[in-house]
C-alpha cells in the first residue's frame, strides 16, 4: 500500500488500507485515517490530520508552514474531513497563532486543480472549488458553496452557504448565504435557483427566498429594515433565516 519510494516519517500515523503512492513524502504529526490514497509526488506536513476515503492527487501539498509573515513556527494544525478530492497542484496551509490555529476542511468537497485554501480558513461540506480558486487567510466558506475557475476571496471575508461565485470573480466583501455573485470586483446577481431546485426546495420555499433577496437587493432599504421585513419567513423557513443570519454576522459589508 505504500511505494517503496514514498518517504514516510515513523512519527507519522497511518491507518490500515491507507496507499500511498511514489515518491511522496509524509512528515511527522501527520495522521491519515483508512481508505485514503495519496498520489504519487505529494507532500504532506504535520501537524495534519486526514480523515477517511480522501483522494489526494499529485503534487498537491497538504499541510505546509503558512505564508503570513507573522508566523514563526509554531505548531498549528490543518484538520480534512473525510470523502474529499483533492486534486492536482492543491496547497492547504496550517493555521496560526492570531487565529485558533487551525485550517478546517469539512467532508465531500471538490478541490479542483491549483486551488489554494490559506491558514484559518474554515471551508464547510460539499463545496465544488473549480481550477485555481483562491481564498486567502481566515476566510470562511459555508456548505455547499461553489466557487468559480479563478475565483480570489480577499482574507477575513466569509461566504454563506450555498453562495456561488462565477470565473474570475474577486470578493472582498462577505457573501449572504444562497447569493450569486460574479465580476471584479463582484456583484451581486440574484440567488443560486438552479442549485435550490436541485436540492428539492418546495415552489414556496424559493418563492420566499425570492422575496428575501429583493428585498434586501432590490427595494432600496436599509440592511437592517430589509431584514426586519424578513423577519416572519426566518421563523418559518430554515433557509430564509440562514439568508438573514449571514448578512447580520457580517463584518466587513456584503457584496450588493
Amino acid at each position: 500500500m505504500i511505494h517503496p519510494t514514498a518517504i514516510v516519517d515513523p512519527k507519522a500515523e497511518l491507518a490500515s488500507g491507507v496507499e500511498v503512492g511514489p515518491y511522496s513524502v509524509i512528515g511527522p504529526g501527520v495522521r491519515i485515517d483508512s481508505g485514503t490514497r495519496i498520489g504519487p509526488h505529494v507532500v504532506l506536513r504535520g501537524p495534519t490530520t486526514i480523515g477517511k476515503d480522501n483522494r489526494i492527487f499529485q503534487f498537491a501539498s497538504i499541510g505546509e508552514d503558512c505564508q503570513d509573515k507573522k508566523y514563526k513556527g509554531e505548531p498549528t494544525e490543518l484538520v480534512i474531513g473525510d470523502r474529499n478530492q483533492i486534486r492536482e497542484g492543491v496547497t492547504m496551509h496550517r493555521g496560526t497563532v492570531q487565529d485558533q490555529g487551525i485550517t478546517r476542511v469539512g467532508s465531500d468537497n471538490l478541490f479542483m486543480a491549483y486551488v489554494h485554501v490559506a491558514h484559518d480558513c474554515v471551508v464547510g461540506s460539499n463545496t465544488i472549488f473549480a481550477n485555481n480558486a483562491t481564498i486567502a487567510g481566515h476566510v470562511h466558506v459555508g456548505d455547499g458553496v461553489i466557487l468559480g475557475g479563478f475565483t480570489a476571496v480577499h482574507q477575513f471575508v466569509r461566504i454563506g452557504s450555498y453562495a456561488m461565485t462565477g470565473f474570475c470573480s474577486a470578493v472582498n466583501q462577505d457573501v449572504p448565504a444562497f447569493i450569486m455573485v460574479r465580476g471584479n470586483m463582484a456583484e451581486a446577481h440574484g440567488m443560486n435557483f438552479e442549485g435550490m431546485k436541485r436540492r428539492g426546495y418546495s415552489p414556496e420555499l424559493i418563492a420566499k427566498l425570492r422575496n428575501a433577496y429583493k428585498t434586501v437587493y432590490m427595494r432600496g432599504l436599509k440592511i437592517e429594515d430589509a431584514l426586519a421585513q424578513l423577519e416572519a419567513d426566518a421563523a418559518e423557513a430554515p433557509e430564509v433565516k440562514l439568508f438573514v443570519d449571514s448578512i447580520r454576522a457580517s463584518t466587513r459589508g456584503i457584496v450588493r
